[in-house]
């Protein structure tokens, strides 16, 4: 509770003048504008070809791209209220924040899926259809968010088992460590994301690792999986700095307070912002069958 604060004693002090903040929030607005527009014209793409929804390499690119799309959209909002409201009651506080952070969880896990998938198909091509059909795909992915919003609303029912019951009426600086300011809370986090990493990495490297072995007896298509694999665990790792960054952020903090305001907005740029911009870029511009239909559509809707 102390540490939580501290947090907000330090923004209060070192509050941002009026022309920097005006920066900062568009700066945060173009951006959220351009990852708004490049994602809105992937989904559009996915929902107007069939041959897209039947696949499950399809279906789980487009469900991060979502996944993103929602975190972004949130944590944005979270931005601008931070420089305009300021203060919020603490029930709509927690709203934003499981939003974002079931959304934050979400990305790893998906793409450790995406590896698995992709693992599926060059290494066991005969059976990859029967192992992913449409059904389990999306089964699959309402497990993810059933996995996330459990994780996340744990958070939830231990402040609200904990703390007075009057707390629903408080204004809080809406952050993680604010509106859940109890110890345990970050604790279990600590070991949740750990376990998490642990999981996901033992996919991405077992997944890597056999599809290198197939890569020596095969030819173009597996080499091609193999790079996608290397492109997963690039994207892992910068979903990986929501994960470590608040630990780094924290020590910022202590030695550098006067500075916390503008450490919380590249924090926000590199750790929320970067890694939701490149999925897009990353895979659905790498796949010559979807940017043929993007770049129709962009086209189209150009002329």
């Amino acid at each position: 509770m102390n540490g939580s604060a501290a947090n907000v004693s330090v923004i209060v002090q070192y509050r941002d003048s009026f022309t920097k903040a005006v920066i900062k929030n568009v700066i945060i607005l173009v951006v959220g504008i351009f990852i708004n527009y490049i994602n809105s014209s992937f989904i559009h793409t996915f929902c107007k070809h069939q041959m897209f929804y039947m696949n499950p390499r399809y279906i789980l690119f487009i469900h991060l791209v979502i996944n993103d799309l929602i975190q972004v959209n949130v944590t944005i909002m979270l931005f601008v209220i931070s420089y305009t409201i300021y203060r919020i009651n603490i029930c709509m506080c927690w709203v934003f924040l499981l939003l974002a952070v079931v959304a934050t969880e979400n990305s790893p896990l998906n793409l450790a899926c995406m590896a698995l998938e992709c693992y599926s198909a060059v290494c066991f091509p005969l059976h990859h259809l029967q192992v992913w059909t449409i059904k389990r795909t999306l089964t699959l992915i309402l497990l993810m968010w059933t996995t996330t919003t459990v994780s996340a609303t744990s958070d939830l029912v231990i402040t609200l088992a904990t703390e007075h019951l009057t707390i629903v009426h408080s204004q809080v600086f809406c952050l993680r460590h604010t509106a859940f300011p109890l110890d345990v809370i970050t604790t279990k986090r600590d070991v949740t994301y750990a376990l998490f990493l642990v999981i996901i990495w033992i996919t991405i490297f077992y997944t890597y690792f056999q599809i290198l072995l197939t890569a020596k007896t095969a030819g173009k298509d597996t080499v091609k999986a193999r790079n996608t694999i290397i492109l997963h665990s690039f994207q892992l790792l910068l979903c990986m700095a929501s994960y470590l960054a608040p630990a780094l952020r924290d020590l910022l903090q202590n030695q550098f307070p006067e500075n916390y305001i503008d450490i919380l907005f590249v924090y926000y740029i590199l750790v929320q912002v970067l890694p939701r911009s490149t999925s897009p870029m990353i895979y659905g511009l790498r796949d010559p069958t979807f940017r043929k239909y993007l770049k129709r559509y962009m086209l189209a809707r150009s002329s």
